[in-house]
């Protein structure tokens, strides 16, 4: 699956679009395919505060259960609800309807922590 254009990443192979100082975060097409059938999403609450990297919640597979960091920090602004009904649409559209949450972010130059496409393509090539 190609990569939207515009994106950041995280080494944890989460994804980042900024629009302004709010950042929708999602997982990327790498890490779902490496989960395999997602069957629960843990999301953040809104109002929460993250912390950039740490730890928000969980996905769960019919493989595995693996951990989500956030990878910017800020007030959690919305949660996408429909993953709750449906955690495979994770799976079916993990750069658009599949994202998990947006965050207002406290400091936009946290996003300088991230890595670009290029980088985030070398990472998954050498995994």
């Amino acid at each position: 699956m190609a990569q939207p254009a515009g994106l950041l990443y995280s080494k944890e192979h989460e994804w980042v679009k900024l629009d302004g100082d709010v950042a929708t975060v999602g997982i990327t097409d790498y890490a779902q395919a490496a989960l395999g059938d997602i069957v629960y999403v843990e999301l953040p609450r809104v109002g929460a505060t993250l912390e950039q990297f740490g730890g928000i919640g969980v996905v769960e597979s019919v493989k595995a259960v693996s951990d989500i960091f956030t990878p910017v920090g800020g007030e959690v602004t919305a949660v996408n609800d429909a993953i709750e009904a449906d955690p495979a649409l994770v799976n079916r559209d993990p750069f658009g309807g599949g994202w998990l949450f947006k965050v207002q972010l406290a400091d936009v130059s946290q996003t300088d922590a991230l890595m670009s496409p290029e980088a985030y393509d070398q990472l998954v090539s050498q995994a």
